[in-house]
């Protein structure tokens, strides 16, 4: 298998923190090369990563890829529990995490890096860093009492937790009055798999907008 992948995006993260912890042999391909961008474009032309090639099958967003590597490849990482009620509040924490914690983080990142002479938005910003506060309220609340995003074993919805957390922590700050949330950060930081990941992104990691605060 080959994932076609950034080194600093969160969704590129995710699969590769469910990867590690199955243990499945993939080759990667970092899109900062100019070919390997071609063969990206060309099997998924919408220009989204990470993308996912299994021989002739392309498998595309993250969530789906990962459900994927669960049905093919399948290891000691359980991404979707057997149980249905358990897997529908794992399905829920991982959009939760994607679309209201990692969306608005990613409209604070995008209004930084806007091209020279494009004239920011303030207010779309402000209006992010308040979404997070009522995520990081409602995932206080709903997780409170597990030791992972939907229970006591390691899911598809931590994968997407990771990331998310580990970036909007960096745009508006949780630990302080967030205590469980910031704890459960810090068991996913401690974890091997995303502790894999975050040794890896070092070399790029100047070039995230928050950085340095």
């Amino acid at each position: 298998m080959i994932l076609y992948y950034h080194p600093l995006s969160s969704y590129c993260w995710k699969v590769l923190i469910a990867l590690y912890e199955n243990g499945t042999a993939f080759v990667p391909k970092m899109l900062e090369a100019p070919e390997v961008a071609e063969e990206w474009l060309a099997l998924w032309p919408l220009g989204k990563f990470p993308v996912l090639r299994d021989g002739d099958r392309v498998v595309a967003e993250t969530s789906v890829i990962v459900e994927y590597l669960g049905q093919h490849c399948p290891g000691p990482f359980r991404a979707i529990p057997a149980d249905a009620d358990v897997a529908l509040e794992v399905r829920l924490m991982d959009r939760l995490f994607d679309n209201y914690v990692m969306t608005p983080v990613q409209t604070c990142v995008g209004d930084r890096i806007r091209p020279e002479g494009v004239a920011g938005d303030p207010h779309a910003v402000e209006q992010a860093k308040l979404l997070l506060g009522r995520a990081y309220a409602l995932l206080e609340a709903r997780m409170a009492g597990r030791r992972w995003a939907a229970g006591d074993d390691f899911t598809l919805a931590d994968c997407s937790a990771a990331p998310a957390l580990f970036y909007a922590d960096r745009i508006v700050p949780l630990r302080e009055d967030f205590p469980g949330l910031g704890a459960y950060l810090d068991r996913l930081e401690a974890r091997e798999s995303f502790a894999r990941v975050l040794k890896e992104k070092e070399p790029w990691w100047h070039l995230f907008p928050y950085a340095h605060g």
